[in-house]
């Protein structure tokens, strides 16, 4: 059968209405610039769940590994299984919480390592790992030190690791927790956190047990707390060039990764009186020249930003009118009157000195970044920019 999704014309068709460009080079640069403020001391693992937050988790994983990411966390079985089969060799953490027997032989035969949470849980994976052929999972301990999701009572980290070490096919990699306000100006719950995880390590010190590893930093607690970071941190948002709150922006260079262009599909003039869109939420006051742009909310673009948003256009702030619709938007181009059919919008992203950010929506729709970027649907295919720094090696050497 042809596959359709490899043919050049509906590859050239999907250009024409929308699109989100990806630069690799930004991610490059963000991992180099994480692995040098770690200073040796801590390894970086990179974030790729979600599709690594929608960038695309195939070729952002390739590209933090040969930056010097040294290991690949996900969410989901699944998620380790297309890395995988993309030929990734690296460790894979699984983050979520994995109870089926499906999963769990999943992950024996991907090489993917679990998150044990529970007693529990643990002995359903040993179980299932006996009756197979024999294979040894390496595993990661999580403690609730405050977060109140996934994880075992800090306060009973030696009965956690004690029952673990006791059944076969399951050796533990490390210990770990996450942190709930790292990005909270006001650190008074993550010192809570990190006293309750130091508790646990000397508990289980007292005890006897010596977790190889120890990780408890998200890119928030990277970035401006380095007495959490131990033997490695867990960083995502920071990976694709965003900051997890204002207060960090000093702290590293970090450059977004992700920019979402459309084109404009239809021009045309409206006279004064006219309302723009479902509901006339819009009502021109004046003579405007509008302009149709092939991209809506079910792409993405939230829908809460009707008559707030604005795009760019050759490097102009234009703003968009009138309620978002599934597939389209309007916008007021009547102080551009040389456009044409075709021309192109920055939806999300930078023109010159000028640019509209995850964050800047982020905050008219009162949401996070994370959201904004995990929203971009897939019929926007995804296009690869820049260029790393082994790619222009190699160009320079070739």
């Amino acid at each position: 059968m042809l596959n359709w999704d490899q043919t050049p014309e509906l590859s050239a068709m999907r250009c024409c209405r929308a699109w989100v460009e990806i630069d690799l080079g930004a991610v490059d640069h963000n991992v180099r610039q994480l692995v040098a403020h770690l200073q040796g001391r801590a390894d970086l693992m990179a974030v790729v769940k979600a599709d690594a937050y929608g960038h695309g988790a195939v070729t952002v994983a390739q590209t933090t590994l040969a930056a010097g990411a040294k290991q690949l966390g996900v969410a989901t079985v699944p998620e380790g299984m297309e890395l995988r089969q993309a030929g990734i060799d690296a460790p894979i953490l699984i983050m979520g919480a994995v109870n089926t027997v499906a999963e769990i032989q999943a992950m024996a035969q991907w090489r993917l390592q679990p998150t044990l949470v529970s007693p529990k849980q643990a002995l359903i994976v040993s179980e299932t790992l006996s009756r197979g052929p024999g294979t040894s999972l390496p595993v990661h301990l999580k403690l609730d030190t405050g977060m109140s999701r996934l994880g075992f009572p800090w306060q009973r980290a030696v009965e956690l690791m004690t029952f673990v070490q006791r059944l076969p096919h399951l050796h533990i990699a490390s210990l770990y927790s996450h942190l709930a306000t790292a990005d909270d100006p006001d650190p008074t719950v993550l010192k809570v956190q990190h006293q309750r995880f130091e508790s646990a390590i000397a508990q289980l010190t007292a005890a006897g047990h010596h977790p190889p590893r120890l990780h408890l930093a998200n890119s928030a607690a990277t970035l401006a707390h380095p007495e959490l970071h131990y033997d490695r941190v867990r960083v995502g948002l920071a990976l694709y060039g965003l900051y997890p709150a204002p207060h960090l922006r000093s702290t590293l260079d970090l450059r977004p990764v992700m920019q979402v262009k459309a084109r404009i599909t239809h021009l045309q003039e409206i006279g004064a009186g006219t309302g723009v869109s479902y509901g006339h939420r819009f009502v021109a006051d004046r003579p405007m020249r509008i302009a149709v742009v092939g991209i809506g909310y079910a792409d993405g673009v939230p829908r809460a930003l009707s008559n707030q948003m604005t795009v760019l256009i050759n490097g102009y702030r234009v703003r968009q009118l009138g309620t978002i619709t599934m597939d389209q938007l309007m916008l007021d181009v009547s102080a551009l009157p040389n456009l044409q059919v075709g021309d192109l919008v920055t939806v999300l992203g930078r023109e010159g000195d000028v640019q509209i950010t995850a964050d800047d929506w982020a905050d008219q729709v009162n949401t996070i970044s994370w959201e904004i970027l995990c929203s971009f649907k897939h019929r926007l295919p995804r296009i690869v920019v820049g260029q790393t720094l082994s790619q222009a090696s190699e160009a320079r050497f070739s």
